[in-house]
Parts: C-alpha cells; sequence; structure tokens
C-alpha cells in the first residue's frame, strides 16, 4: 500500500497527484508491477509532503518518487522469498531530489563542479534548435570534424557554425560520424515518428536456469549479500542501477575499458560502494580475466548499444545469469541503435520545448530519465533474483530512456507552468574529507558502504 502525508501530517490512502504537497507514486510503481507481472508490494509506503523539490511542467517529482517506490517494492519481494522480515519504507521527497540531482550537490575541497562541456548545449539553427552533447573528448572532437570547426573553437564558434543549417541536416552529420547532435522536436513530431503501441517501462524476459540460489546472507538490511554485480556501464542511469544493488550488500565490481576516458567526477558520484578495474578485451589475457569473473557473476549491467559486446566475443547467455541492460532510445524506433545521453532523449522526444519558454528549449530540473530509469532496471534486477531463488531462472531485464520519457510525457500532472525547483538542504548530504556528496534516496540507508574508489584501482577479481 502506497500512503501520502498531508500538510497536518495525516496519512491518507493516495488517490491521485497533489500537486502542491503530494507526489503519485502508484502510477509509476503499478506500471513497474505490470512490466514485471508482479503483484501488490507487500509492505506499506509513506510519502512525505512535497515542498517544491523537482518542480517542472511535467510530473517529475512523481517520475522520481514513484522509481524508488518500485525500488522498495522490489526489495520487499526479495525479502519475502528469502523470508526475511520486511520493514515499511518511507520515501522523503527531499532526499530523493538530492538524489536526482546530485551533480547539482556534489563539492569537490568545496568548490561545485561543471556538469556540461561548454559545447554541449543547446544552439539555434536556421529551422530550429539542436541540442548537442561533448562532455567526452572523442565526442567533442567529433562534434567539430563533422562542422569543420578547429580544435581551438569555442561556443560561439559552433553557433556560427549551425546557423544557417537545418537541424535535421547538423543531426544526420553528427550521426553519421558518431558525435552527439539531436534535433529539438515537438513531442507531436516525435510522437509520429515512434511506434502506435507503447512498450513497457522495463522489459523482462526469463532465461535458462541453474540448479543454485547464490543469495546466502540473513541480514535483511542487506538482502543482496552474497550476489556478485559485474558493472559495465557508464555515466548514469547504468551506474545509478549498480550503486543501488550495492547499497544492498551486493559485491559490485566495475570494468572499464583503458582506452575510454571517463569523468572524474562522475565516477564519483555514482562509484560509491563498487570497486573499479580496467580489462581489455582486445588482449587475450584479459579477456580470460574477464571471463571468469563474467563465469562468476550473478549479474551483469551492460549499457553498451545492443550487439557490442557480442562482436567481442562476451557470452552473455549464460543460464541463470540476470543481465540488466540500459540504451537510450527505443529498438522499435527510428534512432535505434544511436548513442545517447538524457539530455539528447529529452530534446528528442519534445520534453525540452515543453521545459523551456519562447525564446529557448529547457530542460527537467535534474537528468530524470537517467536516475530514474536506473533505479528500475535495479528494481527488476533485484526481482528476477527473487524469481531465481524459486525457480533457477536467469533473465534480461532493459529500461530505454525513450520509453521513461514516454512514460513521462503520458503521466498525470502535467502543468502549464512551474515554480523554480527547490534545491535540498545539507541534511540531504554528506562530507567526508574533501568530497561531498548526497545521501542514498532510501532513508533507510544512511550512507553508502563507501566512497568511490579509484577508476580502475582494484584487482579484476571478486572479494573474498
Amino acid at each position: 500500500m502506497v500512503t501520502t502525508m498531508d500538510d497536518n501530517g495525516v496519512s491518507a490512502i493516495h488517490g491521485g497527484a497533489d500537486l502542491r504537497t503530494g507526489a503519485d507514486v502508484t502510477g509509476v510503481v503499478e506500471a513497474y508491477g505490470a512490466a514485471l507481472g508482479v503483484g501488490a508490494p507487500p509492505g506499506t509506503i509513506t510519502v512525505a509532503p512535497n515542498a517544491g523539490f523537482l518542480s517542472a511542467r511535467l510530473p517529475v517529482a512523481d517520475l522520481a518518487l514513484g522509481s524508488i517506490g518500485a525500488l522498495a517494492t522490489a526489495i520487499d519481494r526479495l525479502r519475502l522469498a528469502r523470508k526475511l522480515p520486511n520493514r515499511p519504507w518511507r520515501l522523503d521527497p527531499e532526499r530523493v531530489a538530492a538524489s536526482f540531482g546530485s551533480d547539482k550537490l556534489i563539492r569537490i575541497d568545496g568548490a561545485p563542479v561543471n556538469g556540461f562541456a561548454p559545447l554541449s548545449g543547446f544552439f539555434a539553427t536556421a529551422d530550429g534548435w539542436i541540442r548537442t552533447h561533448a562532455n567526452y573528448p572523442h565526442h567533442h572532437r567529433r562534434l567539430l570534424t563533422v562542422l569543420d570547426l578547429p580544435d581551438n573553437s569555442v561556443a560561439a564558434d559552433l553557433a556560427a557554425a549551425v546557423a544557417n543549417l537545418s537541424a535535421d541536416d547538423v543531426e544526420q552529420r553528427a550521426t553519421a560520424a558518431g558525435a552527439l547532435a539531436v534535433r529539438v522536436r515537438t513531442e507531436s513530431q516525435w510522437r509520429a515518428s515512434m511506434p502506435e503501441t507503447s512498450a513497457p517501462i522495463v522489459e523482462y524476459t526469463a532465461t535458462g536456469s541453474i540448479d543454485r540460489a547464490a543469495i546466502i546472507a540473513d541480514d535483511p538490511a542487506l538482502p543482496l549479500a552474497g550476489i556478485r554485480v559485474l558493472d559495465l556501464t557508464r555515466v548514469l542511469a547504468g551506474p545509478v542501477a549498480g550503486r543501488d544493488l550495492a547499497l544492498l550488500g551486493a559485491d559490485v565490481l566495475r570494468v572499464d575499458p583503458p582506452q575510454l576516458p571517463e569523468i572524474e567526477w562522475q565516477h564519483t558520484l555514482t562509484g560509491e560502494g563498487k570497486r573499479s578495474t580496467r580489462l581489455d578485451l582486445r588482449s587475450s589475457d584479459d579477456h580470460q580475466l574477464f571471463d571468469e569473473l563474467l563465469a562468476g557473476a550473478d549479474v551483469l549491467l551492460t549499457g553498451y548499444r545492443p550487439g557490442a559486446l557480442e562482436t567481442w566475443g562476451v557470452d552473455i547467455e549464460r543460464p541463470g545469469l540476470v543481465h540488466g541492460s540500459v540504451c537510450a532510445h527505443d529498438p522499435r524506433g527510428p534512432r535505434a541503435g544511436r548513442r545517447g545521453f538524457d539530455s539528447l532523449v529529452q530534446a528528442a522526444t519534445g520534453i525540452s520545448l515543453i521545459e523551456g519558454d519562447a525564446d529557448r528549449p529547457g530542460a527537467l530540473p535534474v537528468q530524470a530519465l537517467d536516475h530514474a530509469s536506473g533505479h528500475l532496471l535495479a528494481a527488476g534486477v533485484i526481482d528476477a533474483l527473487a524469481r531465481r531463488l524459486a525457480d533457477g531462472r536467469g533473465a534480461q531485464v532493459a529500461v530505454i530512456l525513450e520509453r521513461t520519457a514516454e512514460y513521462l510525457l503520458d503521466a498525470p500532472g502535467r502543468i502549464a507552468s512551474a515554480a523554480p525547483a527547490r534545491i535540498p538542504g545539507e541534511r540531504t548530504l554528506v562530507t567526508t574529507g574533501g568530497l561531498t556528496t548526497e545521501r542514498p534516496a532510501l532513508v533507510e540507508y544512511d550512507t553508502y558502504p563507501f566512497a568511490a574508489r579509484p577508476l580502475g584501482g582494484d584487482a579484476p577479481r571478486w572479494a573474498q
């Protein structure tokens, strides 16, 4: 049962969105439950009043708190499957907002970070707008190459280069070169390009079985102790899922290829509770080490485009393995297989124009598609592990940012205008040394097991 607290602190069965003080978490919880084919949650969830956190024209608070609610119900089902005692959940909108807006709250030696590089943003074209993403050096270089710009170009140079081009032309040229630039579409333009039938917010497919169940601990607070997770994801959605699993006791080992750069502060935010190693699948020795890790894994998390790992000879079909994947674009749509990030999906689906004004596109107050998708992926993995206890079967669990965007666009609670989103306060943060980060969205956990370890600093082996 999901309940909310009104302004007087009175608990009542939740019956719909309250745009002033509440959040409709039941919509996401029910959509998730229908997608996974799971019954009503066995426990209770109480939602505290929302005092303006995650305020937007679209019901972002509903999506954010609902994804945490879905995660909580999955944990309840796992505890039930393991005959561990349940406990009630309390969702705190401020803690959830801090978790979803962590990139705006992180402080390194007291200083904030800049979440987007200078060439990442909105740029006007001859017939509209594009949104670019150039945070990584290789994406930065490709974007400049596509537009015939020198290496020392700045945002003003990019703006001048696209001002007389069509948005479609820039998008097509960028896509062909592996750069990231997306035409800013209206919601109706995006919907017209997509299949008429909606797809589930999480995809779940059972796979081959094994004759064992690897969850061995009996701590209700750490119901995933004993589970091994191989995390091959980057940026936000996948790493958020892995961090959720680490919070619940899993041994999570992140694996990165040595040739790909990573943004250090991003790893700091999403690497909490995980160990980190590097392996080059082009090397036969490293490939053998990876195969040995995969053979001992209960869960594989991937964020690569479909088919990428298979080209390197990675077997993701092992019986009993729970494979959780995340990608940007719906494989049924016209952008299937393309690279993508939360900000680009917002631009492609019409969200940017909904959240903008007459002069310029805008954005959600946080990267809600990434974070919500990550929590939903973690929930799906947990439910898959609970089912594996009964039948030994593995599963494919998939989330797609474009489908999370579709849910947000379809959800009730859209408003014509919104006040600026309230910034979470100090009580949602924790400082260790010179690093300030957010506390977990689940208030039942005060901090993550440990801070992010140096990227690639651990040996490629499972913890003892």
